[in-house]
């Protein structure tokens, strides 16, 4: 547990109906107390009359609540004060809990935080919860819960108790075996070994194959690429449902890259609006604004190209749409064999374009409530994929058993187990105070 006793608003910015104010450490007992003159039945709500300790003065008359740790959600002894909603009384509030010994105001994240540090949740859990915090659509919601409620978080403590089965066999035939044993196929690993080892890697193999969680947390990205004039700002603005691209027939009006999240049925996009692609004719800042957009072909999760049939940028694995985007003009390109012809000025094909991008958006995003791991998982989830298919290849044992190690190794960094304290102060600073 922590030494010092931290509090915050965690409700809300006042005004508001209720004002929750947390306390969380070893003085959060005495604060109340001091608060209220005597501690509550323990997980009840109780009505009390809270008085400044500076002057006797009235706070609030309100509900509060006395939570004695281990068993709260921060791991330690915690109160919470359920406050009525003005920006006075909350301001009050907190003035009176700066004053009392042994306590301060909570640093953004810290609440969970502490709860990570004392064993109540585990590094993917507290990644869940961040993402369940900033969730814009249902479809981020479940998934985040998923990952909150220990989704993940169980199938790790599976994969952790297979590898500790494993090194115990390995550990069992180094204790006790002599040079003449031999095990399965000729090899001095125990029987059963090489298929248990398998089974775990087959099951890594499928989680490490699931849908990213980065589309879903940014968005499915959609960059709309084309030469100058193609009609890529327009249907941008239509697509947002906002006129936020500057749309003009004058060439290279588009000079950067221009971003909109919007969510289309549930589902979050990111749309991407960039400069007009050509190689002659552009001045320098235009250059500029041209390189971005090759550079945000590459980070596409999709390309949506208004340009010559066939001439769209190679990027990788990215998929590319043909699109004829001006169905409306007839001097405009004509494309054989477009995914979609539309016009975003009569609105001609615009329905079908996102019927058609939330379809294909939903095929690469998480089924709705399925866990889905973000870039730190899937690599740590690999190191220990790679290293238990090492150990089931291994003669041996001793060799099997430091593969198994690394194996282990990555497990404890996948669950905080073991860590670094700025990836941990990176985690915990995108929370807000009171979390």
């Amino acid at each position: 547990m922590s030494d010092n006793t931290i509090y915050a608003l965690s409700s809300g910015a006042p005004p508001a109906g209720i004002a929750v104010v947390r306390i969380s450490g070893p003085q959060a007992g005495a604060a109340l107390s001091a608060l209220c003159g005597r501690l509550p039945v323990p997980r009840r709500a109780t009505f009390r009359r809270l008085i400044d300790p500076a002057d006797g003065a009235l706070l609030d008359a309100t509900m509060v609540l006395w939570l004695p740790g281990p068993h709260t959600a921060t791991g330690e002894d915690s109160a919470e004060l359920h406050l009525h909603g003005g920006r006075a009384v909350v301001a009050a509030m907190l003035s009176a809990l700066a004053r009392l010994p042994g306590l301060r105001g909570a640093e953004p994240g810290e609440f969970t935080r502490r709860a990570f540090l004392n064993g109540r949740i585990d590094l993917n859990e507290a990644e869940g919860l961040a993402d369940l915090l900033s969730a814009e659509t249902e479809l981020q919601r479940r998934t985040a819960l998923a990952m909150a409620e220990g989704a993940l978080s169980r199938q790790v403590e599976h994969w952790r108790q297979g590898v500790l089965t494993l090194s115990a066999q390995l550990e069992a035939l180094l204790d006790f075996s002599d040079e003449d044993d031999v095990g399965e196929g000729g090899a001095l690993l125990p029987p059963g070994f090489a298929a248990a080892a398998m089974v775990l890697a087959q099951d890594a193999s499928a989680w490490l194959d699931r849908p990213h969680a980065e589309p879903l947390r940014e968005g499915f990205r959609v960059v709309l690429a084309g030469p100058p004039n193609a009609g890529k700002s327009t249907l941008f603005n239509a697509l947002v449902e906002a006129e936020a691209a500057i749309t003009a027939a004058e060439p290279g009006t588009t000079r950067d890259v221009l971003t909109r999240s919007v969510a289309i049925h549930g589902v979050p996009f990111t749309f991407v609006d960039t400069a007009g692609l050509r190689d002659d004719g552009a001045g320098e800042i235009e250059r500029i604004g041209i390189a971005r957009a090759r550079a945000e072909a590459q980070r596409a999760d999709l390309i949506l190209w208004l340009g010559p049939e066939g001439e769209g940028p190679v990027a990788g694995d990215v998929t590319l749409w043909e699109i004829a985007a001006r169905a409306d003009d007839p001097a405009s390109p004509v494309k054989a064999q477009p995914r979609h012809r539309l016009s975003a000025h009569t609105g001609e094909g615009l329905d079908a374009l996102r019927q058609d991008l939330i379809a294909h958006a939903r095929e690469s995003l998480p089924a709705p409530g399925e866990a889905a791991l973000n870039a730190r998982q899937r690599s740590l989830l690999a190191q220990m994929h790679d290293a238990i298919c090492g150990a089931r290849l291994e003669r041996d044992p001793l060799l099997a058993a430091e593969q198994l190690r690394l194996a282990r190794r990555a497990i404890d960094a996948l669950t905080g187990r073991a860590g670094t304290e700025d990836m941990l102060d990176a985690l915990f600073g995108r929370f807000c105070i009171g979390k």
